[in-house]
């Protein structure tokens, strides 16, 4: 790499809260959270909400990050993937965040998208 080389980063906080649509640009929800794996330093995975009326009744997901694409021309998250898919898709209660989860917990997650958990 020389230093003419462009390098694309954002940071979690200016991602936070932007639109998650599919390749249909069909609204997804959005994205709540990027949680890191501190073991790794790498992203584990990043949460979306979906559904509910306000915000209220929101369910959210824990989605691979590699399941994403951010499109930063039209300032969306684009993701590779059906409403229904994520209607069945593994989820949890915006009262109730997985407490630590556990490899068991990420890769069941990871699986559900098909990505691969490194």
């Amino acid at each position: 790499m020389n230093d003419n080389d462009h390098v694309a980063m954002l940071s979690a906080s200016s991602l936070i809260g932007t639109e998650v649509v599919n390749l249909h640009n069909e609204s997804l929800g959005k994205l709540e959270e990027v949680m890191i794996d501190l073991a790794t330093g790498r992203i584990g995975y990043a949460v979306l909400s979906f559904g509910g009326v306000l915000g209220i009744g929101n369910k959210l997901f824990a989605v691979p990050w590699a399941s994403l694409t951010v499109d930063e021309k039209h300032k969306k998250i684009v993701m590779d993937a059906d409403r229904e898919r994520l209607k069945n898709a593994p989820g949890f209660d915006r009262n109730n965040w997985p407490q630590t989860p556990n490899g068991l917990w990420v890769r069941q997650v990871y699986d559900y998208y098909g990505a691969e958990y490194r």
